[in-house]
């Protein structure tokens, strides 16, 4: 029988407030002060839209079909609870309450459909964002987050996926990649940051914020989450450094806008492995994980063209990948129960890439021919070309970030 543990579930309130800190504030500032002064209310706007439009579907149907008992094939959840009839105050998922259970994990939801907005700023139309979310929650993060952690097929097969490498941050990345893919370049593709303060300040509160986020994802207020806080807080400081690294010696200098990147991209690359890894294995996987990012960013970006205009694939994507992979490398069975590959098991790296490519190409595939239909029923999915230049804050919302004289 589970007990209720009044310490577990004061953990679990708190780890949700994090993570709601890391969905709303905190992508908003980081994403608000990378994007142009005149998008900035806009940038801003797509994030808590999101997060508002899949916290309603989450409660309606979305936790019930992600974390439903009854499976089509460990493929799409049925759900059996709407509006989460059916949940009492009193029962329990493990030794916290199912409603914190519930509010943590959607919080979770919000915050992968907000980061795709980081790679469409400046000239997607809000009408088409409203629609575009739902229906990728519903046939995109549904789905998924049922494979990896609501008993479905990839969880079946033992994918590790701690708090979110393959849910969150490999989804969000590559169906930002599809929707990007699908607007087409922005008119004037450099993106100075209009107030890097902002982002810093953004940046900021995602590193405190994840140590909810991950320290959480545990369920328990124990060792298993002082040593996810660690390792995160460790792989986040090393790719910091690593990244700086990077820009002194390409740039030539130290950029704060490098250093905030590469604190990003440590947290999103140790998120899955949070739980399996220790020191090493964070400070390994930290290390990489700015130079796949950097990659992707100044080489691979330039190469294929695509404009991803907060580089949410070449942070949260590509990160997101190293994470997941590198989790089958370093899993510690201590720790987590489970051995990687440097612990005598190989077949958890095989395992990883499985769930991995899953991932990928399921949330490119449907990410990109919904914005297809999208972009054909509503007669394009992009803003005007002149909306484009005179900024979306003024000609989509008929106001300034900056009333100054």
């Amino acid at each position: 029988m589970d007990v209720l543990s009044t310490g577990d579930t004061a953990w679990i309130l708190i780890s949700t407030l994090l993570v709601l800190l890391m969905s709303i504030p905190a992508v908003a500032f980081f994403y608000g002060g990378l994007s142009k002064k005149k998008n900035v209310l806009n940038t801003m706007f797509l994030t808590f839209i999101a997060f508002s439009i899949v916290s309603i579907i989450w409660v309606i149907f979305g936790y019930s079909s992600a974390f439903s008992e009854n499976s089509f094939n460990g493929l799409i959840g049925i759900p059996t609870q709407f509006f989460l009839q059916g949940i009492a105050l009193d029962d329990l998922t493990g030794t916290i309450p199912t409603l914190v259970f519930v509010m943590f994990q959607g919080a979770f939801a919000g915050l992968t459909a907000a980061l795709i907005s980081g790679a469409l700023v400046g000239r997607m139309k809000t009408k088409a964002w409203v629609i575009f979310i739902p229906i990728w929650a519903i046939l995109v993060y549904l789905p998924i987050a049922h494979w990896v952690w609501g008993g479905g097929w990839l969880m079946q097969m033992n994918a590790l996926d701690f708090a979110g490498g393959t849910v969150v941050h490999i989804n969000s990345g590559v169906s930002a990649l599809a929707v990007a893919l699908v607007l087409g370049k922005r008119k004037d593709t450099s993106l100075i940051p209009h107030n890097l303060g902002y982002a810093v300040l953004g940046a900021a509160l995602l590193w405190f914020g994840w140590m909810g986020f991950n320290g959480g994802s545990g369920l328990a207020a124990d060792g298993l989450a002082a040593n996810a806080i660690i390792v995160s807080n460790v792989s986040a400081a090393t790719a910091l450094i690593v990244w700086t690294i990077l820009d002194t010696y390409i740039v030539g200098k130290p950029t704060v806008l490098g250093a905030i990147s590469g604190a990003v991209a440590g947290l999103v690359a140790i998120t899955p492995a949070a739980g399996f890894v220790d020191v090493f294995g964070a400070l390994i996987i930290g290390a990489i994980a700015p130079l796949v990012s950097y990659f992707a960013i100044y080489t691979l970006k330039a190469k294929m063209g695509y404009d991803d205009a907060l580089d949410v694939w070449g942070i949260h994507g590509m990160s997101g990948i190293w994470g997941a992979i590198a989790t089958g490398i370093f899993a510690v069975p201590a720790i987590g129960g489970t051995a990687g590959l440097l612990y005598g098991n190989p077949e958890q790296v095989v395992i990883q890439i499985i769930s991995v490519v899953a991932t990928m190409v399921y949330a490119f595939v449907i990410s990109f021919v919904l914005a297809k239909i999208l972009d054909k029923a509503m007669g394009g999915i992009r803003v005007e070309g002149s909306e484009e230049i005179g900024g979306l804050d003024k000609n989509l919302h008929e106001e300034s970030a900056y009333n100054l004289s």
